[in-house]
């Protein structure tokens, strides 16, 4: 008897999850007047002279370009890490990405092998683990617990490597829990998968937008043995071009830049020129947003503070991460929430360590951070911190 395949997907695809986050999107969406903290969007409109140079470049030639980006492109990002970082990066090795997320699927597509194993933080941006799982990978969690300001523990972390290791995901400013890691903290981590064998893959998509202390890439500090992933989606308000970057060593760029084909063949000429736009145009839009979100980020704490919640001041990225009372399953707490009029995610869309804490994004305006934060507040009050959901 033949036996057919027909009708089933691969094993890898059937163990990605569903995003917690898109969850309470969706929820969101479907009902009235909900106050919109879940989603890290921007509310700032994207500058004209971005958006003119998307437009134009579309009316002159919407064309295929070069798989790995245009040259002017991967030159001007190679001078910008030269001038920000003092990172030497030949404009060669920069490839251009739709968004950080597929920037991030190619590089793991190009290290990844089924039964490697990826560290990836926990509570994290949840697109690590799903992207690992697609390539046959385990995500192994390493805990950035509330208790210790969502700092990674050292030694717990190097007890977590093991010889399948093949990936350290490293995120800061993180995304969720806007947490700026420390320059010795940033070192030590780069020393420890050095020290193993183990490729950093630094997501620095929030390095623009950083409130206290400074960002340091990890790349300049071993650039052998280091991929950063950016993008221009948070700092210019252009999430919906779907434009980033990775630089990385000669050993593993080239076969990132062929992967580029496969997959998606190029980025939009468009958003290309959008993205050089943003570059070599003027700043002070990125100025005027970073004091917006610091602003954003003061409001919220002090509401919190005078409802009797404390929280993690979050250093960079626009979110902050919210205690529920010990054991209160946050899922629960954020469908509960969009009922009462706010959405949030839910730490448990983002790994285990944090399940009892809802992350709240910044980038709404003040008026909605206002209100949304009060009724989280009152049904804080109301429900004791989620232990007496109804």
């Amino acid at each position: 008897m033949t036996v057919t395949m027909a009708g089933t997907v691969s094993p890898a695809a059937a163990s990605v999850p569903g995003s917690g986050i898109r969850e309470i999107v969706n929820l969101a969406l479907s009902l009235p007047d909900v106050v919109r903290l879940e989603i890290g969007e921007p509310d700032a409109a994207t500058p004209a002279h971005i958006v003119a140079a998307g437009h134009a470049a579309a009316r002159v030639r919407n064309r295929y370009t070069q798989s790995a980006g245009i040259p002017a492109l991967r030159t001007a990002l190679a001078d910008r890490l030269h001038t920000r970082y003092g990172l030497v990066a030949d404009p060669e090795l920069v490839v251009i990405s739709q968004g950080a997320v597929q920037g991030l699927a190619t590089v793991f597509a190009a290290l990844l092998r089924p039964g490697d194993e990826v560290l990836v933080p926990d509570p994290a941006w949840p697109n690590y683990e799903m992207q690992a799982l697609l390539y046959g990978a385990a995500a192994v969690h390493y805990p950035l617990r509330p208790a210790n300001g969502f700092v990674p523990d050292l030694a717990e972390l190097a007890a977590l490597i093991t010889p399948r290791t093949r990936i350290l995901v490293v995120n800061s400013p993180s995304n969720p829990t806007g947490v700026v890691f420390p320059a010795e903290i940033i070192a030590a981590l780069v020393d420890l998968a050095v020290a193993h064998g183990v490729t950093v893959v630094s997501d620095e998509v929030y390095d623009e937008i950083v409130f206290d202390g400074t960002h340091t890439n990890a790349a300049a500090l071993a650039a052998e043995h280091v991929v950063s992933v950016f993008s221009f989606s948070k700092t210019y308000a252009m999430t919906g071009s779907r434009i980033g970057y990775v630089v990385g060593p000669a050993w593993l760029m080239p076969t990132v830049a062929r992967l580029q084909e496969p997959l998606l063949s190029c980025v939009t000429a468009a958003s290309q020129a959008e993205a050089l736009a943003a570059l070599e145009g003027p700043q002070e839009f990125v100025a005027e947003t970073l004091a917006a979100y610091r602003s954003r980020r003061d409001l919220v704490v002090g509401l919190l503070a005078d409802a009797g919640i404390a929280v993690t001041v979050p250093s960079g990225a626009f979110y902050l991460m919210v205690p529920l009372a010990d054991g209160v399953d946050s899922r629960s707490a954020a469908i509960h929430l969009v009922h009462a009029g706010v959405a949030t995610a839910p730490g448990t869309a983002f790994g285990d360590t944090a399940s009892s804490h809802l992350r709240l994004s910044l980038a709404s305006s003040r008026e909605q951070l206002t209100l949304g934060v009060g009724r989280l507040a009152d049904w804080y009050r109301r429900t004791g911190g989620g232990r007496e959901m109804s």
